[in-house]
């Protein structure tokens, strides 16, 4: 005999379209895994185009009324980050975060003669009433720098406002009102 024919169309069908069949499967996995990679190449693509803002809150802290205060207070503003401090020369602001590696600070009235301000992370002191000392000089610890001052001033409604991206010369300004 010599070869078989095939006498039922399904018998026809099953031979040629088992192959294209498999052919169709392998060509649309391709096609989808190419268009998976685009998509994905798009939206990073899009992502690194796209603007990166960093919405930062602002630098001025608005720290209320003046006669809040009493004379000789050192008040911690925990949110923004300072102290406001009073004394009879005026206000004048440090900042709480600790130049070592950026902890807050705590003020601490208990501890010395006038009380300090002490880091619990490392255990760095600084002055703030001493009147020996200048306020936010290091006493000791790894602080390499002592805490900054900031600039304190007034607003057109009589609020004291602290600017804390701008630092000041230690004693050379004092708000007085």
């Amino acid at each position: 005999m010599a070869e078989e024919k095939k006498n039922t169309p399904a018998e026809r069908e099953a031979g040629p379209s088992a192959e294209f069949d498999r052919r169709a499967f392998f060509v649309k996995l391709g096609l989808g895994s190419l268009g998976i990679a685009a998509a994905g190449t798009a939206a990073f693509s899009y992502q690194f185009l796209s603007p990166n803002v960093l919405y930062e809150p602002s630098p001025i802290v608005n720290a209320g009324k003046p006669e809040s205060y009493a004379v000789d207070s050192v008040t911690l503003d925990v949110n923004s980050g300072i102290y406001l401090v009073r004394t009879e020369k005026g206000f004048f602001a440090l900042s709480a975060v600790c130049t070592h590696l950026g902890c807050l600070t705590a003020w601490k009235p208990e501890l010395g003669e006038h009380g300090i301000i002490a880091c619990p992370c490392h255990g760095s002191k600084f002055y703030v009433r001493d009147p020996g000392h200048i306020p936010g000089e290091k006493i000791e610890g790894p602080a390499p720098r002592p805490l900054p001052w900031l600039e304190v001033s007034l607003s057109d409604d009589g609020d004291l406002l602290v600017d804390r991206s701008k630092q000041i010369e230690p004693m050379k300004e004092f708000l007085r009102v």
